[in-house]
């Protein structure tokens, strides 16, 4: 088993992988945090020197070592570098799941009770988001958010500006059109294809993509269709776990992680489809799924699907930049589907968006709880697209998307930000 409930599992964890690290140094440069801070206890080999050191309960845990968990980004950079296959990125959560077991004279991760509630209330229970769902339109539609953000005390608020800077919600569509606003309002069971099909899958929704990236989702469904596949929509299906997975909550992941399988198990299919690279990981990393339910993220499996000479695409001659998500590339290592994707879409210019190793500072509710941190790495990022000269860039990852247009609405800088699928499907009639 991965997890473990009691203090002394997770140190002895902790104690047996941070060993495995020879502190080479090689992870200092792939690391966000180190690189811009310049401090070896903001590093992956400085955050394992001190995890172990408290495993190993060489040095208390208190206020500061907290300090140096919470500005990990958990983007695993330091993985794909690491000459030892060091788990950095099961360290790191062991390492949170031990902070929540501590007395409570100890400061806990930075978590607000607020935004815990709301995971508990809403992120976890689908019925809920679905009937906030209409509720979050008007509120979109009725100009709410940006009156809100009009106010001086909000301004710099991160949630009311990412509220505020968000697309107009979309709604789930039937096989024939794109859904209207309180018309289609709920996800079917099954989107059937009625001839030339070629196969079976599921469709992961994820919790906030439910609210706010419904398009991709849609997208996902159209695609997949016209390519020959019925799309189950499991309504029993739940949050990934991730959130809870990155805040050392282990006992709710397990809770969701039952929940899904349960929901996934009944339907025969040749892939359960994720559209965010962060629910692909963390999917495909906890065993959720036997080797009858295949975890594939979308571009990965739209890329190595046949029929497309049967598709018409229409050209787009527009730069075309492609942001990649630290898990798709340093978890999936899937990062070169979206560039064939797009590449399909003739007359594109598909182009790797510069310093695309570099987390855009997401990481989950990373860009809410780190502020300071996540935007100094947006800012390097941003700088790197307006360099492009680009009207569009896809990412493949809904925090990213969520991080990256709100630091594109604060500066006004007009690029639309969307998923590979999404572009594609637009290219293909679906609009």
């Amino acid at each position: 088993m991965l997890f473990r409930s009691s203090s002394s599992d997770f140190k002895k964890i902790i104690a047996h992988e941070a060993n495995q690290c020879v502190s080479c140094g090689l992870c200092l440069p792939a690391c966000p945090t180190y690189r811009l801070l310049k401090s070896e206890a903001d590093s992956p080999r400085g955050r394992i020197a001190l995890m172990q050191a408290v495993a190993t309960e060489k040095i208390p845990m208190n206020t500061r070592f907290i300090e140096h968990m919470d500005r990990c980004l958990t983007c695993r950079a330091c993985e794909a570098v690491c000459p030892n296959y060091v788990s950095y990125g099961r360290l790191i959560d062991q390492t949170r799941a031990l902070l929540l077991e501590q007395p409570r004279s100890i400061k806990k991760p930075s978590q607000s009770k607020l935004k815990h509630l709301l995971q508990k209330t809403l992120l976890t229970r689908p019925d809920r988001l679905e009937k906030l769902h209409r509720l979050y339109y008007f509120a979109q539609t009725s100009g709410f958010w940006k009156w809100i953000h009009s106010f001086n005390r909000l301004k710099t608020n991160p949630l009311v500006k990412l509220l505020a800077s968000l697309p107009v919600a979309q709604f789930p569509y039937t096989n024939e059109t794109k859904a209207l606003p309180f018309i289609a309002h709920t996800w079917k069971e099954t989107y059937p294809v009625n001839k030339n099909k070629r196969g079976e899958v599921a469709l992961f929704l994820g919790c906030v993509a439910r609210l706010t990236d419904v398009a991709t989702l849609n997208a996902s469904i159209y695609v997949l269709n016209r390519l020959g596949y019925t799309v189950h929509v499991p309504q029993k299906q739940t949050c990934c776990g991730a959130l809870y997975q990155h805040s050392g909550h282990i006992k709710e992941v397990s809770s969701l992680n039952k929940q899904n399988k349960t929901a996934f198990e009944s339907h025969h299919v040749d892939a359960i489809i994720t559209t965010a690279s962060g629910c692909g990981t963390q999917l495909a990393e906890h065993g959720l799924f036997d080797e009858n339910h295949s975890i594939a993220d979308i571009s990965q499996f739209l890329a190595a699907s046949p029929g497309w000479e049967q598709i018409d695409i229409a050209p787009l001659s527009d730069k075309i930049i492609v942001h990649d998500p630290c898990t798709l590339r340093n978890v999936l290592q899937a990062q070169s589907y979206p560039y064939a994707l797009m590449s399909r879409i003739p007359n594109a210019q598909v182009i790797a968006l510069a310093n695309n190793d570099q987390c855009c500072g997401a990481a989950g509710t990373y860009f809410l709880d780190q502020s300071d941190i996540a935007n100094a790495l947006l800012t390097h990022k941003l700088h790197d697209l307006v360099a492009h000269d680009a009207k569009y860039l896809v990412t493949s990852n809904i925090g990213c998307s969520m991080h990256i247009t709100q630091g594109l609405w604060g500066e006004n800088i007009p690029v639309e930000v969307l998923h590979p699928v999404t572009l594609l499907a637009r290219q293909m009639g679906f609009c």
